[in-house]
């Protein structure tokens, strides 16, 4: 070997990947400004080392708020979210319309605002109930493959079929012209831009969606979210504590609960007769002992399912190693004083 050789540095190698980890549950993020949901899903997946990570409905870039996000056996239950109401927190401007309903598009008209507070509540109420929404071009709805925005920005007009959605409430939080800040509750596959344009037409000066931020989703709200930055400051194990259990996204969904000897035989997909009410969706537990004995962590959870004339039937099953992974764990014992 020369001299030379001997002393060419050798080739940088190449870090090694931290290695992944199989962890469930529920993480409640606030997704940031500009962040696809995609986006924040990668993030969240690398500092968390998680092997399985999903979301729970796309949040717009444009959008701020929670993102609920699904590791492991809790991505079994994600569309139960998916499907679930919505609220948000919507700033409108008014007098103004722009070519994307808004802030992103160019501003294509502006009017005066000559309305009151009066004929804003009159406008908001017109939209409360179930209601047809037009799904707007500058959306991620699907067309023949394509998502409709890609359409749009191609100066392409699609055709679109009105769907029916529904408004539970709207609330005025502040009303300072031209801005309006609303509170809206409603039905999953609501547009809030397209809303915002039409409570805009209906008091005449037109409007466009300057922000939004998504409050709460099914059974769970902002409150505890953490953020991108917050969750990348704590250390490994504090992240992990961020993690709710992997029923969090039914919490609102009736509980059942079986004897431990039939825990298993559910387990396995088989039929149950109960004594119970028919109901499209329930929460299925194991009644432990320690459970039935009033511990204050839960029972092991075992899965989703239905009632249909007293059968109970399995929808979505945990499989026993993922419900051993879930159960809550007993705090570290602590350990003996030393003596000097």
């Amino acid at each position: 070997m020369t001299h030379d050789a001997m002393a060419s540095p050798s080739p940088a190698v190449k870090a090694a990947r931290p290695p992944r980890r199989a962890l469930h549950g529920v993480l409640l993020l606030d997704k940031p400004l500009g962040w696809t949901s995609n986006d924040a899903v990668q993030k969240v997946k690398g500092l968390m080392r998680a092997e399985k990570v999903g979301h729970t409905g796309t949040l717009d870039p444009l959008a701020t708020g929670l993102l609920p996000l699904c590791f492991g056996a809790a991505t079994k239950f994600s569309q139960a979210n998916l499907d679930a109401d919505k609220t948000y927190r919507a700033t409108l401007r008014l007098g103004e319309r722009t070519s994307t309903g808004d802030g992103e598009g160019d501003v294509i008209e502006r009017r005066e605002v000559a309305c009151d507070r009066t004929a804003v509540e009159a406008a908001c109420a017109q939209f409360v109930g179930t209601i047809a929404q037009t799904p707007p071009m500058h959306s991620a709805l699907k067309h023949e493959g394509r998502a409709l925005y890609e359409y749009a920005r191609a100066g392409v007009q699609v055709a679109r079929e009105a769907r029916k959605v529904r408004i539970h409430r709207i609330h005025i939080v502040q009303w300072q012209p031209p801005g309006l800040v609303l509170d809206v509750a409603c039905s999953k596959g609501t547009y809030i831009r397209t809303l915002s344009e039409d409570i805009g037409a209906a008091l005449g000066c037109g409007a466009t969606l300057a922000a939004l931020r998504r409050t709460a989703s099914g059974p769970v709200s902002l409150d505890g979210a953490v953020s991108i930055e917050a969750l990348q400051a704590l250390a490994e194990s504090d992240r992990d504590r961020r993690l709710l259990p992997a029923d969090t996204l039914l919490a609102d969904w009736p509980a059942v609960r079986l004897p431990d000897d039939e825990a298993g035989r559910f387990l396995t997909g088989l039929r149950r007769r109960i004594e119970l009410d028919d109901a499209p969706h329930v929460r299925v537990y194991a009644s432990t002992p320690a459970a039935r004995a009033g511990d204050p962590h839960p029972c092991a959870f075992l899965g989703s399912a239905h009632i249909t004339a007293g059968e109970l039937i399995a929808d979505r099953l945990l499989s026993p190693l993922e419900v051993q992974a879930t159960l809550p764990q007993p705090p570290a014992p602590r350990l003996p004083a030393r003596t000097p």
